[in-house]
């Protein structure tokens, strides 16, 4: 099988398995998923879409959220992991947008990757799932997923994006994204994985 026909059945069996893919974080616009995104790092989807309701109760916007102290949001997020960290930066991004943006979330990868605690991957999530932009996050499921079908030797995420934007269309880099995230949830977890029982795995 070429890398070509590898990537071909890939995404055929994707597009069977996954024919319509929800985002797996809960928001209702652009800043309510960067800031579920943000809680996202080390942080599963599902524990995430339980502290969202209670954070968004108290504040769904840029100019809401300010008026929370940094304590009063972390307390909020504490089950998330990392909250000293990660409160600051939506205290302090919701400043930036606030100032800034006219309380919007920007639009452009340059000016969401300048916001604090905003990484690239986050920046891509927001571009492709609020604007309908094409990106490619990659996260640690697509990482090593790429790796063991041998679609990407990265040793990072980085080059793990630049390799499967290579290989897939680019009409196609937002859908299946989430179809691998879903994909690698249900058949090809890192441990106990059985590549017997796996529809991409045992083809190739």
């Amino acid at each position: 099988m070429t890398k070509k026909e590898k990537v071909e059945f890939i995404l055929e069996t994707l597009e069977q398995l996954y024919p319509e893919v929800p985002i797996p974080l809960d928001h209702k616009d652009a800043y309510t998923l960067l800031i579920a995104v943000l809680l996202s790092a080390q942080c599963t989807d599902a524990r995430v879409n339980t502290i969202t309701p209670h954070l968004f109760a108290a504040a769904d916007n840029p100019a809401d959220m300010v008026k929370l102290s940094i304590d009063q949001i972390r307390e909020i997020i504490k089950p998330c992991g990392l909250s000293p960290a990660k409160s600051k930066a939506i205290h302090g991004l919701s400043v930036i947008l606030n100032e800034q943006y006219d309380g919007e979330v920007p639009d452009t990868f340059e000016a969401l990757e300048a916001l604090p605690g905003v990484g690239h991957k986050t920046a891509s999530v927001v571009m492709s799932q609020a604007f309908g932009y094409p990106a490619f996050p990659v996260d640690t499921h697509i990482h090593r997923l790429a790796a063991r079908w041998k679609l990407s030797s990265g040793k990072n995420v980085e080059q793990t994006e630049k390799d499967l934007k290579r290989l897939v269309p680019k009409d196609l880099w937002n859908k299946v994204h989430l179809q691998i995230i879903f994909f690698g949830r249900e058949y090809c977890p890192a441990r106990g994985h059985d590549e017997e029982k796996c529809p991409i795995c045992s083809v190739l």
